[in-house]
């Protein structure tokens, strides 16, 4: 018995790696978020909205602030003036006796709710004090012998402290008369009212900043909705269009970023519409149409004996169906390219040479007396190649319908802008009710015989509307064709108009 050894080869690791990753691990991740545009596009116009917001209330409370600071420093700064003014005016015992003074004065003033005024004097005994105010809790903070003490004995001539009825703002003019004890006449006013309003306003616009927040976010996920509404279209668009449904589009409203957005999408779906179009129409061309050589080649190979003479022949009938075959996969492949945008390149030709040229090319066709009418003169911008193509398939289409040494007529012309070739036979002619249908794809004029595949004449119309133009025939039954490729020839320089 005999023992076959099996050795297997292992491919280098990385190989096999890489035969093993799937499409999707080689495709790189996708950065970004998955928070909906509409929901960004709300979630920043209220993050702006509530900075903006906060800086004004802020900059409110801060200006409500200095504004009360300064008013209540105005208000003290005048009670002060007041004083001294009636101090300077008085007579008689009052001018030593700092109790008459105030006594005097205070009963002709009416301190404001958090205002109070006050005069205070040192005997030599301790300090003692003299005050006018509307509320009993400022009563006892001015009569505290501790704030009393502070406000009269502190450097400057106002300050500000803290007291049983909260913040207390003052300034103190000093009193003293030449032969009476040293006084001191004080206005004070308490803050703690102010800061009350200055936090209610602010709060009022915290609570307004609010409510317009939330209505801001209300119309931004609306107005959002709206601007963003052609994009789920063209989102949802996307999502139902197949290669076997390229028919719908998205409605188009106003002018803006969005709406060109749209009609650019629209113009893409256009363009795909025809690209599938073209494609389907090549594959149904190309089954239509090579069906029969395949079958005829099929055919006489799989009856092929082995008779020199009949493999002869049959190779020679399967070449001329190959050839054939080519040839219509060669003009389908043409039709085709003339969806292209680059089907034709123009450029500046003469057109005198250009018809002697087509002259001489179609006349290697077939033993046909090609003769030229009339030769155009002038110099023409266009695809001299695409154009030759064209007026050699409507000749070989003008051999299929004549007999031998039949004559075949060329011309050229430019007039009023348009440039003009046409060819002219003799043939059966067309009935102008159908004469049309001769441009359609493997249609086929009568007494055309079996030779072409019914490409020509649409190659030539597609030639001409390449270049914005058209071909137009012009017969009647019996009195032969004049097939003519009309082009624009806006921009040429005209050396002759015949």
């Amino acid at each position: 018995m005999t023992t076959t050894a099996m050795t297997t080869t292992a491919e280098p690791p990385a190989k096999a790696t890489r035969a093993n990753t799937t499409p999707a691990e080689t495709t790189p991740a996708r950065r970004g978020t998955r928070v909906p545009a509409r929901v960004q596009i709300m979630g920043w116009m209220m993050l702006v909205l509530v900075v903006v917001l906060l800086s004004i209330v802020l900059i409110a409370r801060q200006f409500l602030h200095a504004e009360a600071s300064a008013k209540i420093a105005t208000d003290l700064e005048h009670e002060g003036h007041k004083f001294i003014t009636a101090a300077q005016r008085a007579r008689g015992p009052a001018v030593d006796d700092p109790d008459a003074l105030f006594r005097s004065y205070l009963s002709s003033q009416y301190p404001d709710r958090d205002e109070a005024l006050v005069g205070a004097w040192d005997p030599g005994t301790g300090l003692r004090s003299l005050s006018q105010e509307q509320r009993a809790d400022i009563a006892r903070a001015v009569r505290d012998p501790a704030v009393l003490a502070r406000a009269v004995s502190a450097p400057g001539n106002s300050g500000e402290m803290t007291t049983a009825a909260g913040p207390m703002h003052w300034v103190r003019v000093r009193a003293r008369s030449p032969h009476g004890p040293p006084a001191w006449f004080v206005a004070a006013r308490f803050t703690a009212g102010s800061a009350a309003q200055t936090r209610d306003t602010v709060r009022t616009l915290l609570v307004v900043s609010g409510f317009g927040v939330v209505l801001a976010a209300c119309a931004s996920w609306l107005v959002a909705g709206r601007v963003l509404a052609p994009v789920r279209a063209v989102r949802r668009t996307a999502a139902e269009i197949s290669e076997h449904d390229l028919t719908r589009r998205i409605p188009v409203r106003g002018r803006d970023d969005i709406a060109a957005l749209a009609d650019q999408f629209n113009a893409m779906l256009d363009r795909l519409e025809e690209a599938f179009a073209t494609q389907r129409q090549f594959v149904d061309d190309a089954g239509h149409e090579l069906r029969t050589p395949i079958t005829i080649v099929r055919g006489h190979l799989e009856l092929l004996g082995d008779d020199p003479a009949e493999r002869a022949e049959t190779v020679r009938l399967c070449t001329d169906e190959l050839d054939r075959m080519a040839r219509i996969v060669e003009d389908l492949l043409v039709l085709a390219k003339a969806e292209r945008p680059d089907f034709v390149a123009p450029d500046e030709v003469s057109l005198t040479e250009l018809t002697s040229d087509i002259e001489a090319k179609v006349g290697s066709l077939a033993p046909r007396r090609w003769m030229v009418e009339h030769l155009g003169e002038g110099r023409v911008r266009l695809d001299a190649q695409r154009v030759t193509q064209a007026v050699v398939q409507l000749a070989q289409n003008a051999v299929q319908h004549t007999e031998e040494d039949a004559p075949i007529l060329l011309g050229s012309k430019l007039a009023q802008g348009r440039v003009l070739l046409w060819v002219t036979d003799r043939g059966p002619g067309l009935d102008p009710a159908t004469a049309e249908a001769v441009f359609d794809r493997f249609a086929r004029g009568p007494g055309s015989g079996a030779g072409g595949a019914g490409l020509g004449l649409a190659i030539a119309r597609a030639i001409a509307e390449a270049h914005h133009g058209q071909v137009r025939v012009a017969s009647e039954p019996g009195e032969g064709a004049t097939f003519t490729l009309d082009l624009p020839a806006v921009g040429v320089r005209e050396e002759a108009l015949v």
